[in-house]
């Protein structure tokens, strides 16, 4: 059998109002940039390895790349944005190419 005289009682208790306003994170645009010695094969490898973009959307992405100067690869958060960058500059400089990457608040 149940008693009901202390169910208001518990009640009561988990009735805090925790009512938060919690912000989106900044997010950031990570952008390639073209330079004359970085292979064309070598950024769409950048694109599919990092950014985990498709063979096809690498392709044109590295199109864009050579052909504009720059590229947005993607819009992530601020840590996501410079771990990715990090990862294109030392890949890159194990290849020894001086492909450059770099971000911008949206």
């Amino acid at each position: 059998m149940h008693n009901h005289e202390n169910d208001n009682v518990f009640d009561s208790e988990l009735k805090v109002e925790s009512e938060q306003e919690v912000e989106e994170p900044r997010m950031y645009k990570v952008i390639l940039h073209n330079d004359h010695y970085t292979t064309m094969d070598f950024v769409v490898e950048i694109l599919i390895k990092i950014f985990r973009k498709a063979v096809s959307e690498a392709t044109r992405l590295m199109l864009e790349v050579h052909e504009k100067g720059q590229s947005v690869c993607g819009i992530y958060s601020y840590d996501i944005a410079v771990t990715k960058i990090a990862q294109v500059h030392l890949l890159a400089k194990q290849r020894g190419f001086p492909l450059k990457c770099s971000y911008e608040e949206v």
